[in-house]
């Protein structure tokens, strides 16, 4: 049985290092190409199965030769990819990413594939994988996603509610624990000075049945969950490429408490993990193994 079902998506990552991110009609020069694996969904199944989880990949690729290397680069990782479909309408997911001096980027999806995943297939996939856990984010349809919660057994539902539009359709009731940045909270509970994140991970953790957990980038996390407010600072680190950071964080996180550590440890464990993965380049390549989490997560805590 696998202990974490992760529906999402799928992509190639083609990444860019420039000095700086373009602005609008200006074109940077002196930039540095490399392919990465990536998508939210796959980062986050990655991110879980080297924390040491059992992991099934709920998505779809394209009939093309990225797919190809995206599956194989997941079962190389130790993720089930059973229920990931191959589409022939559409050609596999891919993000374009700038990325500056400082680790930060800007990215441009054509989502491909992950706009084909067929809602029932993902709820009959889940109903047969029974997992303990199931983590879903939003570069796939809302539906897909309601399809995996809502068909998931009492356990843990997860949901990275990145990106954040005015088109969320994803009921909170139904999710136990989210997870965003301080701008997504602000956007979710329609406050727009994001001043206070300890009022809104509390406003976000009475829409779900558990909590949230509002991540802040350098200035670490506040988290609102089972009636207690956690507050972590960030771990230092050499940013290199926040790419994929997030991602980490919400696959080792979930991975914690799937492996029944407390809720402060799981977030100290999270928070590690996305401290390691933005001081190494790419998306999937930078999700770090369990020992490394580990040994930064008990250094601090020590």
């Amino acid at each position: 049985m696998s202990r974490i079902a992760v529906v999402g998506s799928i992509n190639q990552d083609i990444v860019i290092r420039v000095p700086q991110i373009p602005r609008p009609g200006e074109t940077v020069h002196h930039g540095r190409l490399a392919r990465y694996a990536g998508g939210k969904g796959a980062n986050q199944a990655v991110a879980a199965a080297r924390a040491g989880a059992s992991v099934s990949m709920l998505g779809a690729v394209g009939p093309d030769a990225a797919g190809d290397d995206l599956l194989r680069g997941l079962t190389a990782q130790r993720v089930d990819t059973t229920h990931v479909a191959r589409v022939g309408s559409a050609a596999t997911g891919t993000a374009l990413i700038a990325v500056d001096d400082t680790g930060a980027n800007s990215i441009a999806v054509a989502e491909g594939a992950n706009f084909q995943i067929d809602p029932a297939a993902v709820a009959s996939a889940v109903a047969g994988i029974q997992p303990v856990a199931v983590i879903g984010q939003r570069e796939v349809p809302d539906d897909v996603t309601n399809a995996a919660f809502g068909t998931a057994p009492p356990g843990l539902r997860v949901l990275n509610v990145s990106p954040v539009d005015e088109d969320v359709a994803i009921d909170l009731g139904q999710v136990d624990i989210a997870v965003v940045n301080e701008i997504e909270a602000a956007q979710l509970t329609g406050d727009s000075s994001a001043d206070d994140p300890e009022g809104l991970a509390r406003a976000l953790a009475m829409q779900s049945h558990r909590g949230c957990v509002v991540t802040l980038g350098g200035d670490g996390l506040v988290a609102h969950v089972d009636g207690h407010t956690h507050v972590q600072p960030a771990f230092p680190t050499t940013v290199v490429d926040t790419t994929g950071a997030g991602d980490a964080f919400c696959g080792v996180f979930t991975a914690a408490l799937v492996a029944g550590r407390s809720v402060e440890t799981a977030l100290r464990w999270g928070q590690a993990a996305g401290a390691l993965a933005a001081g190494t380049p790419g998306a999937q390549p930078s999700m770090p193994i369990a020992d490394d989490i580990r040994r930064l997560a008990e250094a601090e805590l020590a």
